[in-house]
C-alpha cells in the first residue's frame, strides 16, 4: 500500500484530492490530507482518506508523516515549501507542489538528483497548465521549422458570466492579498520588437491589452512582473517579443488605478487609529485637507468625471459610508483588502471561472509575414468547492503525482512542467475533464 500525503486543505486542494482518491482503489494508494484547521480537511476528503490535524512546523509530527509517505504534495503557501523539501530531502521523498520554484528550492537541485528524487514544482494553473500549453504550441511550432517572432501569454480568474453581478465584473476566487498587492515588487519587463521594456507600478494598470475570446467577449490584460525570464524557461532565445500578463474583465484596470494612486494597495506601513477609522475617513486620509465631501474630493483628484463608470465600481464598495473597518493596526492594503472582501466575496451559489489565452506569431520558411495562432482556454467551476481554480490547479498536480507514484515520470532533480514527456500526457488527460484548448490560425 503506497502512501500519498497531502499538506493543506485550502481552496485549491478540493479536486486535486477528488481526483487521488478516485484513482487510489485502483494503485492501492492510501491517502492522508494534513491541516491545521481538520474542518477544511474533512469538508474535502471522502473515506477512507485520513484526516490529520497538521502544522507543518512541528518536527517531530513533519517528520514521523514524511518518513511513512511514498509521496508528499504540499498545497501550503509558497513560502512554506522549503520547510517541506528539506525534511522530504532527509527522508528520501518526492515532493510535488503547485508553486513557483523558489531560489532556496532551486539550490536543492544537486542534493535531490543524488537522492534520485524529482522535486515538480509550477504544476498549477499560471503557473503549470500556462507552461504545459506554451510549450505544446512553441515546440510544435519549432519542429516543424517556423520561426517564432512574438509570444504573448495571458491568464485569468475571474468570476463566471452567470455569476458576474457587480459593476467590476470581478469576485475574489483565490487569495485575496495577491490580488491586492499585485504588481508591486519592481517594473514589469518583457521585451518588445526586441526592445526591453518596463512598466513601473504606478502606470501598471494604465498599459492595457484588450482580448476578444469567442464566446466570452472581452478582456483587458496587463503586464506580469517579470516576463523575461521566460525566454529560458520557455526556450524563447532570440524571439523579439515575449510579454505575459494577467486578464480581467474591460474596465476593471482603470478603476483599480485609483487605488494605486491614491497609495490604498501600499502595504509597507501601518496606518493610525484603523479600528476606527470608518470607509469614508480610509479613502480622506489621502486626499488633501478641505472640508469638501470626500467623494467630491477624489473625483476632483483623480480627475473621475461625473458620467465615468469609475464611479458605479468605487459606490458599489461603499467607499464613502460610515462604515467602520474594525481592523487593529492595519496597513493601507490590509484595509482596502478587508473592504472587498465584503464586497467580492464569491456567495455559496457562485461559480468562478480561468481563462487563458496564448498568442504567437511565426514565419514560415520563405514567407515574409507572419502567420498568426492563438491558444485560449476557458474553465467554469462547477460549485464554491470545486471551482475552476481548484480544477485547474488541482488536476494537473493531482495527474502529475499518479504518473510519478505509476513510474511514468523518470526524472530526478528539481524541475517544472516544461518537458514534453511530462506536459503531453499531463495535457492530454486535461481534456478528459474539460480542460481544453481551442486553437486558431491566421
Amino acid at each position: 500500500m503506497k502512501k500519498i500525503f497531502i499538506i493543506g486543505a485550502g481552496r485549491s486542494s478540493a479536486t486535486l484530492i477528488r481526483y487521488l482518491e478516485e484513482q487510489a482503489p485502483t494503485y492501492g494508494w492510501e491517502i492522508t490530507v494534513g491541516d491545521q484547521d481538520i474542518n477544511l480537511v474533512k469538508e474535502k476528503i471522502s473515506p477512507p482518506t485520513r484526516a490529520l490535524v497538521f502544522d507543518v512546523f512541528d518536527e517531530q509530527q513533519r517528520d514521523l508523516e514524511i518518513e511513512q509517505a511514498d509521496i508528499v504534495v504540499s498545497m501550503l503557501p509558497a513560502r512554506l515549501h522549503q520547510v517541506v523539501a528539506l525534511a522530504c530531502l532527509k527522508f528520501g521523498k518526492s515532493l510535488l507542489t503547485a508553486s513557483y520554484v523558489s531560489d532556496e528550492l532551486n539550490d536543492l537541485d544537486a542534493e535531490v538528483k543524488a537522492k534520485g528524487l524529482l522535486f515538480l514544482n509550477e504544476m498549477g494553473v499560471d503557473p503549470g497548465i500556462d507552461h504545459m500549453s506554451a510549450m505544446r504550441l512553441i515546440d510544435r511550432v519549432k519542429h516543424e521549422g517556423h520561426a517564432i517572432t512574438d509570444f504573448e501569454s495571458f491568464t485569468g480568474g475571474l468570476v463566471a458570466p452567470e455569476s458576474d453581478n457587480n459593476p467590476w465584473n470581478y469576485k475574489f476566487t483565490w487569495n485575496p492579498r495577491n490580488v491586492v498587492v499585485a504588481g508591486q515588487g519592481g517594473p514589469a519587463k518583457f521585451l518588445q520588437e526586441g526592445k526591453y521594456k518596463y512598466i513601473p507600478y504606478n502606470r501598471l494598470f494604465r498599459r492595457t491589452e484588450v482580448i476578444d475570446i469567442e464566446g466570452f467577449g472581452k478582456f483587458e490584460g496587463y503586464a506580469n512582473r517579470d516576463s523575461l525570464k521566460y525566454i529560458d524557461k520557455y526556450n524563447l532565445q532570440g524571439v523579439p517579443t515575449v510579454y505575459r500578463g494577467t486578464l480581467r474583465r474591460p474596465g476593471y484596470c482603470r478603476a483599480w488605478d485609483i487605488f494605486v494612486q491614491l497609495g490604498a494597495t501600499d502595504d509597507t506601513y501601518f496606518m493610525e487609529n484603523t479600528e476606527n477609522m470608518t470607509y469614508k475617513e480610509f479613502i480622506n486620509s489621502f486626499l488633501y485637507y478641505a472640508e469638501a465631501a470626500v467623494r467630491l474630493k477624489l473625483y476632483h483628484y483623480m480627475h473621475i468625471d461625473q458620467d465615468s463608470d469609475i464611479i458605479d465600481k468605487l459606490e458599489y464598495l461603499e467607499l464613502f459610508s460610515d462604515k467602520k473597518i474594525g481592523l487593529k493596526r492595519a496597513t493601507p492594503a490590509q484595509i482596502l483588502e478587508h473592504i472587498l472582501s465584503e464586497k467580492w466575496k464569491m456567495e455559496p451559489d457562485d461559480k468562478d471561472m480561468v481563462v487563458m489565452w496564448h498568442k504567437l506569431l511565426y514565419k514560415k520558411n520563405g514567407d515574409s509575414d507572419p502567420v498568426k495562432m492563438t491558444s485560449s482556454m476557458v474553465v467554469l467551476g462547477e460549485d464554491s468547492v470545486h471551482t475552476a481554480m481548484s480544477k485547474t490547479v488541482g488536476l494537473p498536480l493531482a495527474i502529475a503525482t499518479k504518473m510519478v507514484m505509476t513510474g511514468q515520470i523518470a526524472l530526478t532533480g528539481v524541475h517544472i512542467p516544461n518537458r514534453k514527456e511530462i506536459y503531453e500526457p499531463v495535457l492530454n488527460e486535461l481534456e478528459n475533464y474539460g480542460i481544453t484548448f481551442v486553437e486558431k490560425e491566421g
